[in-house]
Parts: C-alpha cells; sequence; structure tokens
C-alpha cells in the first residue's frame, strides 16, 4: 500500500505539474500572459549576450555564465517539453535540434577544453527569435501593425550571423585574412551590399559557393526589407464582418470571408 500510495502521489505531482506547465505556456490567463514575457525579455537578453560575446575572447567569466545560462536553458527545454502534448514531434521539431546544438555549445568547452569555436554554434540562438517574434505579435499591436517589416529584418540579421558564423568556422584555419569574427562580419556585410572592397575574399571551392549563396539569398533579403519598409504588400484595414485587418493592396474582397472592402489608396503605377 506505501508504495502504491507513493505512485499515486507521484503521478498526481506529475500531473499538477503538466497543468500547470501548459497554461504557462499556452493559457491565456494573466499569469500565463505575464510569465510569457518574462520569457521574451529573458530571450532577448540570452540573444543579445551571444552577440555581444561572440566577438569577444573567451575569458573565464564568459565560461561561466556560459553554463549558467546553460542550465536555465536545460530547464526551459525540459519545461516546454513536459507542457507539450505531441512530445515525440516536439523533439524532431527544427528550433528544439538547435536547443540541442546551443546548449551543448555551452557545455563543452568548460567540461572539455576551451573550443573557442563552439561559441559560434550559439549564433543559431537567433533561430528562437522567430519564436519571440511570433509570441510578440499576438500580445503587441505595435508587432502586429509592422509583422512585414519586423519578420524582413529579423530574416536579415539571422541571414547575417549564421552565414558569418558559417565564413568564420569554414575560413579561419584556412585563410589568413579571417583572423576573427569581425573580418567574418566584415566580409558577409560587404558581399551581402555589394560593395566589394576586395581587401577580404573566400578561398577554396566551399568559399566561393558561400559567397555566391551570400550574394544571391543575402541581396534578396535586403531587397525584400526595403520594399517592406518602403513599399509593403499589405495594407492595414479591418474587415467589418470577420475582422481579418491585413489585406493585399489592391485588394476588392476580403479573402477569408469574400466582404467587398473599400480600402483606401493613393492609386498605384507600374
Amino acid at each position: 500500500m506505501p508504495a502504491a500510495a507513493g505512485c499515486d502521489e507521484l503521478r498526481y505531482a506529475m500531473s499538477t505539474l503538466t497543468r500547470t506547465l501548459r497554461e504557462i505556456y499556452y493559457g491565456t490567463t494573466r499569469r500565463a500572459l505575464a510569465a510569457r514575457w518574462i520569457f521574451i525579455v529573458v530571450d532577448l537578453v540570452i540573444i543579445g549576450y551571444f552577440v555581444v560575446t561572440t566577438f569577444m575572447e573567451p575569458h573565464d567569466w564568459i565560461i561561466v555564465v556560459d553554463m549558467g545560462i546553460g542550465v536555465l536553458l536545460v530547464l526551459d527545454f525540459t519545461a516546454r517539453l513536459i507542457a507539450d502534448r505531441h512530445r515525440g514531434a516536439f523533439l524532431v521539431k527544427p528550433l528544439t535540434i538547435v536547443d540541442f546544438l546551443v546548449i551543448a555549445s555551452l557545455f563543452i568547452p568548460a567540461l572539455m577544453g576551451n573550443f573557442a569555436f563552439l561559441r559560434v554554434v550559439r549564433a543559431l540562438r537567433l533561430m528562437r527569435s522567430y519564436a519571440v517574434v511570433r509570441q510578440l505579435r499576438g500580445q503587441s499591436r505595435v508587432f502586429a501593425r509592422n509583422e512585414e517589416v519586423i519578420f524582413s529584418a529579423l530574416n536579415l540579421l539571422v541571414f547575417i550571423f549564421v552565414v558569418t558564423a558559417a565564413v568564420y568556422v569554414m575560413q579561419r584555419p584556412i585563410n589568413g585574412s579571417i583572423n576573427d569574427y569581425m573580418d567574418a562580419l566584415y566580409f558577409t556585410v560587404t558581399t551581402l551590399t555589394t560593395t566589394g572592397f576586395g581587401d577580404i575574399i573566400l578561398v577554396g571551392s566551399t568559399g566561393r559557393l558561400l559567397s555566391v549563396v551570400i550574394m544571391m539569398v543575402g541581396v534578396a533579403l535586403f531587397l525584400r526589407l526595403v520594399q517592406s519598409i518602403f513599399r509593403p504588400s499589405r495594407v492595414q484595414h479591418e474587415c467589418p464582418d470577420c475582422g481579418l485587418t491585413r489585406h493585399e493592396l489592391d485588394a476588392i474582397h476580403c479573402k477569408h470571408c469574400g466582404r467587398q472592402l473599400h480600402i483606401q489608396t493613393e492609386g498605384m503605377s507600374d
């Protein structure tokens, strides 16, 4: 009986914990919304820390802070796993794999030696920014109104820092022009903007291929951001029937409910 009672208490405790975490991560109560705002702020602080310390040498205090952040991320990951209703699918999501890599990059240098190149993997934490922005979109009207511009800017920033990390890892051992992360960032930005001073070039077949990717994908993302700022593809106009607020520039009917719209525009010219 005592053993059975202990199992019942354990199941009850796990059930209570699961309900609490599901409310915090997916609920709509005031407590849940307040908790998610805290998560958003913590995510932004961690992402900012990762970006800033990428440019710094791996001092002892950075390793200590990395370990602390690693513990925090493990706790957050475990809580999200418990709260998710489809745990098997959760474990194979792209963001989950990114979390694994980032957490590993925080613990490996302290446990097995100072592998500075592993710190570059932390740039992948920027992928978490998409989840942060999606949460802000549902909780902030400012983010909802400027969703297209924000996502375009985020796409460009994530591309820059992830590709810079790739340039750093792939070229530092073989390219005398790439001595630190700043050199890699400098090359990425000059290539992205088609400035191309020529003082730093990537060597080898993989380097040339990476340069092509930066020019083709990066320039497209940059132009998309400019277009989003100066000529958004959608306008704000609330449909009286269904409440849809974003429509195409030349929309005549609401694509959700079919109601005729009267969107005031200044006209479009080819």
